[in-house]
């Protein structure tokens, strides 16, 4: 990897190490490097992305969406699914979906409910963006799509949240903040140690997703309209520690190998 591309990820990353309080192990990343593990990490990755938009999707229908513009998104979302966990439909047609905020009527929104629709619809474009990317690599590699079983991460971090609102929807806020943080940090891990093409990847990624964690803070600490330093801290020491801790499920998000933990 040329000096340049070093140079640039250790600027995008910087803002993203301060927030996360771990970095990836050197287990995992050899784990990950090597290339009998390249299936488990696109495919897991590929659904990564989609569960990022469907966690952004549900903030939207929970949020700010009425009845029936909850059903059209629903069924806008419906053969993205199909595809990852049904098997059903051509991955090629996907490309030709958009979603646009035009299907929210804005006028009795809440200052906070149109950041969060501007955000949010923003982001599930990107994350189904590089959800089809990811599935173009897989076809260029001979990659089968397989569905892998879900890790442990994501529901270590939500098992934290809070019944009650709007605590509820702080924690869920600042929960996709470290995900997405996470992701960000793994892409820069990876992108070394990965063949040129598949690493630009990646590092395209970090380029475009490094503001999403940011985005889900912003929300939380505007719908709280105080102070959630404390809270921002204990789902860092979580996080932190399903990333650092031994773990037998090798995924995108996994934790310390759990054969190189002993």
């Amino acid at each position: 990897m040329s000096t340049q591309y070093r140079s640039e990820i250790a600027t995008l990353l910087a803002p993203v190490l301060g927030f996360l309080h771990s970095e990836t192990p050197e287990a995992w990343i050899c784990e990950a490097s090597k290339p009998e593990n390249l299936t488990v990490v696109l495919t897991d990755h590929l659904i990564c992305e989609l569960k990022a938009a469907q966690s952004a999707m549900y903030l939207l229908r929970r949020y700010i969406a009425d009845e029936q513009t909850s059903a059209v998104l629903l069924d806008w979302l419906k053969p993205y699914e199909d595809f990852t966990y049904r098997h059903t439909g051509d991955w090629r047609a996907l490309h030709t979906k958009n979603l646009s905020k035009s299907l929210f009527d804005t006028s009795g929104m809440t200052e906070f409910q149109k950041s969060l629709l501007d955000k949010m619809v923003m982001l599930i474009k990107e994350e189904l963006h590089h959800f089809f990317q990811v599935l173009e690599i897989m076809h260029s590699l001979g990659i089968k799509y397989k569905s892998v079983t879900s890790s442990r991460y994501a529901n270590g971090l939500l098992r934290h949240v809070r019944t009650y609102e709007p605590e509820k929807l702080i924690d869920k806020l600042i929960c996709g903040a470290y995900i997405e943080a996470r992701s960000c940090e793994r892409f820069a891990a990876l992108a070394p140690h990965v063949d040129e093409k598949l690493g630009e990847f990646y590092i395209s990624l970090l380029r475009s997703e490094a503001r999403h964690y940011q985005d889900y803070l912003t929300l939380a600490e505007e719908i709280a309209g105080h102070d959630i330093s404390a809270r921002i801290h204990h789902f860092g020491e979580v996080e932190a520690q399903l990333i650092c801790s031994p773990d037998t499920d090798f995924k995108f998000h996994s934790g310390v190998p759990a054969n190189s933990a002993a």
